[in-house]
């Protein structure tokens, strides 16, 4: 975790100064340094990075605005997204005890992109949200669909795998067609509807970053405290009852955590595919299956994985940007293709 928590923290410094200005990395951790300082309350009427600090050269200035107010939020909203992604992919994968589930398995991806693209198209009804009517929406249409998804799986005080996996498909490919439908009628709004489903981080703000951050907390602190209770889970759900574990509020408290995780993140960021499969997988076949340490790896490593895929998004084909979703999807792809057919030959 010590090694891992480095790693993330010097990716994080090479991606604040890597862009169409390359910032030194002690002028990065300067730059951060001051705008934490200047936050605090340090400096009074003080915009933070220090911008207008007495002292300050003017090359200093400019490196602060462009870490703190340009650059930082989005390397912190592309960790927070990719640490949500992957602790609902850990989650996802141990109660359905299937490395093969990721974050989007019930719904939560066409729920988000039905609701976002509703948004886009009839701008005019969210008008009194300002510019928080897509985050809105997509968050409650994610939500929304996992509902649906578990009402329609349970029978009675149960929650059993199959319906639930079998309702998210059904309820996904209804919404994902409905998310085409709204794509023809409104052709006008297609590309940004487009842009936002293949997932994108170029309208980060500190803002986005204090709207994520405690629903991921949250999720965290929920995952990690049933990570026991997912290793027992493992060997099956009638050992698991056999031995008092209480099964069903487990499956419950981990799909509405993992829910909560993948809604916020999709809000925000977009639909972005393969993080939550990939991370989780790679932290298994490196560390193994116990979950007390598969599910904190995985946020770490799914914020590394994810702030280095954004990285490569902005700068491929720079000064133009590519959707981080495609970045993600060319590489988790190949690695899904390598699972299944691992899958299958065992």
């Amino acid at each position: 975790m010590a090694l891992s928590c480095l790693a993330f923290a010097a990716l994080v410094v090479l991606a604040a100064g890597v862009g169409s200005v390359r910032i030194p990395p002690a002028e990065v951790l300067g730059a951060v340094g001051r705008g934490l300082w200047a936050t605090a309350g340090a400096v009074v009427h003080r915009p933070p990075g220090g911008v207008e600090a007495v002292g300050v050269d003017p090359a200093t200035r400019v490196f602060d605005t462009i870490v703190w107010h340009i650059r930082l939020p989005r390397v912190v909203l592309a960790a927070l997204v990719g640490a949500a992604l992957a602790l609902a992919g850990a989650g996802f994968q141990g109660v359905f005890r299937n490395p093969l589930a990721d974050p989007y398995l019930l719904g939560a991806a066409s729920g988000a992109g039905f609701a976002a693209s509703l948004a886009m198209v009839g701008g005019g009804a969210w008008a009194w949200l300002g510019g928080l009517g897509v985050p809105v929406a997509a968050f409650a249409g994610a939500a929304a669909a996992v509902a649906v998804v578990v009402a329609l799986a349970r029978r009675g005080w149960t929650l059993p795998i199959v319906p639930l996996v079998l309702a998210g498909v059904v309820v996904g490919s209804c919404l994902a067609a409905g998310t085409s439908f709204v794509l023809l009628a409104a052709r006008e709004q297609a590309a940004g509807v487009l842009t936002w489903l293949l997932g994108s981080l170029a309208f980060a703000s500190w803002g986005r970053v204090g709207t994520l951050l405690p629903p991921v907390l949250a999720s965290a602190a929920v995952l990690i405290a049933a990570a026991r209770s997912l290793d027992v889970l493992q060997l099956g759900e009638r050992t698991a009852m056999q031995l008092g574990l209480p099964v069903e509020a487990l499956k419950l408290t981990v799909v509405a955590a993992g829910t909560l995780a993948t809604a916020a993140a999709v809000s925000v960021a977009g639909v972005i595919g393969f993080v939550g499969l990939v991370v989780p997988h790679a932290v298994r076949l490196a560390l193994g299956p116990d979950h007390r340490r598969l599910v904190p790896m995985a946020a770490v490593w799914g914020a590394g994985f994810m702030v280095l895929a954004d990285l490569v998004a902005r700068t491929v084909i720079a000064p133009a940007e590519l959707p981080v979703g495609v970045v993600t999807a060319l590489v988790g792809a190949p690695f899904f293709l390598l699972l299944l057919r691992r899958k299958v030959a065992s």
